[in-house]
């Protein structure tokens, strides 16, 4: 009996967890300079829910906000949310979210979570948000506004936010490692 109480506990706090996590992505994306593609804290949130919560947990923490923006809640960038936003032409990189998510999953499952699983997973998974996001940019404002060259999207959407990215990456494994190694808060829930 009592093994069921600690599950259901753990259950509980999972799911309280996932619910800040997603809080801290809408905050986060909330502070923003406009440009083309908005320089926001999402990267961060994301990346501090991946490692607070683990693979599996950071990635549901995603795929939650992404549906709490689809629906309309103003979580994304600028206040704003719903499909328009989702699908218009930066809805590929809130999208490359989940791939971050699903690489983070995977490659700390595989090779364990370790300081360079979780550097590595971060990079792997920032280049394919960039990767898909970019490839979404090109198509989806190239249908509303011209065609767009490779190299234009990439001084756009790419090239601002390499410095800013990195700084972020690092950020959140500073205050993921301290969380999780200092405190027992996050130790059972990211399992």
């Amino acid at each position: 009996m009592k093994e069921n109480n600690e599950t259901s506990m753990q259950r509980t706090l999972s799911i309280v967890y996932i619910g800040v996590c997603v809080a801290l992505m809408a905050v986060c994306s909330w502070i923003s300079i406009p440009a083309t593609v908005p320089f926001t804290l999402q990267t961060f949130a994301v990346n501090l829910a991946l490692i607070l919560l683990g693979g599996k947990k950071g990635t549901l923490a995603t795929l939650v906000y992404l549906l709490v923006g689809l629906i309309g809640v103003p979580v994304f960038a600028g206040f704003s949310g719903g499909p328009g936003v989702l699908f218009g032409p930066t809805g590929g990189y809130l999208i490359g979210f989940l791939a971050m998510g699903l690489i983070y999953w995977g490659v700390t499952k595989l090779l364990g979570v370790k300081l360079w699983t979780i550097i590595l997973s971060m990079v792997l998974g920032t280049v394919v948000l960039y990767a898909f996001g970019t490839a979404w940019f090109i198509v989806v404002y190239g249908m509303n506004n011209g065609a767009v060259t490779l190299a234009e999207a990439l001084a756009w959407c790419v090239t601002p936010f390499i410095p800013s990215g990195i700084a972020k990456s690092v950020l959140a494994i500073v205050i993921g490692r301290v969380l999780t190694t200092k405190t027992s808060l996050f130790t059972e829930i990211a399992r």
